[in-house]
């Protein structure tokens, strides 16, 4: 599989590596939350998502506040449909890793989610 390099640059549409038909189907439930990761959510909820360069630990820090409902990682801005985790790693899928947080924010200062 091709690296891209400098990371600091997006893949053109044309560089961009192929991608699969269909997603990877997952289950509708948060794995320590007990709640749903898709739509749709309790009314009372908003959602945000935060790119943080690597998803895997950053899910954590949103999950463990009072005030979220459910947490998801995944990928946007992308020119691949569909990637496998490899792929995106390569830099040349034009994705970003990604946290959705589902909030209440009634209970929470947006700016908290930011610290």
């Amino acid at each position: 599989m091709r690296i891209l390099r400098d990371k600091t640059r997006l893949p053109s549409p044309e560089q961009a590596l192929s991608g699969r038909n269909q997603a990877k189907p997952v289950t509708n439930l948060h794995y320590v939350k007990g709640t749903p990761i898709q739509p749709p959510f309790p009314a009372n909820t908003c959602t945000a998502l935060f790119g943080l360069g690597c998803f895997w630990g950053a899910e954590r820090c949103f999950w463990e506040l009072p005030s979220v409902y459910s947490t998801a990682m995944g990928y946007t801005a992308d020119y691949t449909p569909n990637p496998t985790y490899q792929k995106v790693c390569s830099g040349l899928t034009g994705h970003n890793e990604v946290v959705l947080v589902v909030l209440r924010p009634q209970d929470i200062d947006f700016e908290a989610l930011l610290r």
